[in-house]
């Protein structure tokens, strides 16, 4: 094959004729195809600006290639589209197994979708027919207008039904199903929610942190409680680690209530029980370590918390039967918070000391629990929980 130059591509002669071959027409509507269902997919990582971006520039190229296969001729854009449509195909791939480290929202492998799939089988055709247009004796042999019109026909058809599901596709990967959707969208601090489409499971299966998430499995839990559990683990899985070291954590203002003896040390950052964050792992309200078994400590929770002065009856319905909020109202802490007793017959702390914040509190574990991934703790730390609620232990996500 000659060297290619700059010469090569340039604009058709007639302004009232495409020149394309069948094969390039292919992959040009593919290309188009799959950067719309792409397109259609921005939104729901909007909770992530790096996703958005990616998904914005893998629309982009994929829709601009395809209409500038229709513009100029010349081989040097089929072999743009064989690069480009590859090098998108192998992200996809890489998100699907290990997930992609760089960009923030897409950290986590994900599981297979049906949406997904399709843009990437269209991404394939693309592929393929862009080659055999690189290869082909005569690439720009031209196609006649009913072959396309057919081309234009297959492809809506495949890709509108995708792009319509792509704007409520799940995502949560080693987290959910997919590219975590932010559980803080649609959600005050006072506990107002929002629903997210999700399929639930039959299947119970237990919670690792290290696999795709799937809480299906639960009797009277609706596929909309389940999307919203599933994505809330996923985004804590997600963003919670960057408080894994201590030392930054009470750079940021956490400081531990020194609680270590029980065996879970939560660090409070007091900052965060009044601001307007909900669910938020950037600004989580209290974290949970636990010994590393090597004289320091592991990051293994996050609590977080309503608005002080929020009760039981204000928790929002996150999981359904998934989640349990609590509250502790028998603390009695140092000026320092940190814990020094408990409430006397009467409710009172004694001199010196003052209760705690009562709101109520939800934990998410990025590590197994044997009571599940939003499990309160057991004993004398486990608080209490709204009347006449049996205190969760989801065993069959342990």
């Amino acid at each position: 094959m000659s060297a290619i130059t700059i010469d090569e591509v340039t604009a058709p002669t007639s302004g009232t004729q495409l020149a394309i071959s069948t094969a390039l027409a292919v992959a040009a509507f593919a290309s188009i195809g799959a950067g719309s269902i792409h397109a259609a997919a921005i939104g729901v990582h909007s909770e992530h600006q790096q996703a958005v971006i990616a998904f914005t520039i893998v629309a982009a190229l994929q829709i601009g290639w395809g209409v500038l296969a229709f513009l100029f001729k010349g081989r040097a854009l089929p072999i743009a589209g064989v690069v480009v449509n590859t090098v998108i195909l192998g992200a996809w791939i890489l998100a699907k197994t290990n997930g992609i480290p760089f960009v923030n929202g897409l950290e986590a492998a994900e599981d297979f979708q049906t949406t997904d799939g399709i843009a990437a089988a269209l991404t394939v055709v693309a592929v393929v027919g862009a080659l055999v247009a690189v290869v082909g004796r005569s690439p720009m042999r031209m196609a006649s207008t009913a072959v396309l019109s057919i081309i234009a026909l297959i492809v809506t058809l495949i890709a509108v039904p995708a792009m319509v599901s792509a704007g409520s596709h799940g995502h949560a990967g080693a987290g959910a199903s997919g590219h975590a959707a932010s559980m803080k969208d649609g959600h005050d601090k006072k506990g107002t929610t929002a629903a997210s489409g999700h399929h639930a499971a039959s299947t119970a299966k237990p919670y690792d942190p290290t696999q795709p998430i799937d809480l299906g499995g639960t009797k009277g839990v609706t596929p909309e409680e389940q999307a919203r559990a599933e994505n809330l683990i996923a985004l804590t899985l997600a963003r919670l680690p960057q408080w894994s070291d201590p030392a930054v954590a009470e750079a940021a203002g956490f400081r531990s209530i020194g609680d270590a003896v029980t065996g879970d040390e939560h660090y409070i950052n007091v900052a965060y029980f009044t601001d307007d964050k909900f669910l938020d792992p950037d600004a989580p309200e209290s974290l949970v370590y636990k010994p590393d078994g090597k004289g320091g400590k592991r990051l293994a929770a996050a609590m977080y918390m309503m608005s002080t002065g929020a009760s039981l009856e204000d928790v929002p319905n996150i999981g359904g039967k998934l989640t349990q909020w609590h509250i502790h109202n028998n603390l009695c802490f140092t000026p320092e918070n940190r814990v020094a007793g408990l409430t006397d017959a009467s409710g009172n702390c004694r001199a010196g000391l003052h209760e705690g914040n009562k709101a109520p509190m939800l934990h998410v574990w990025i590590e197994p629990h044997p009571c599940g991934p939003f499990a309160a703790l057991e004993g004398v730390g486990a608080g209490q929980i709204k009347a006449g609620q049996t205190r969760l232990c989801d065993k069959a996500h342990a």
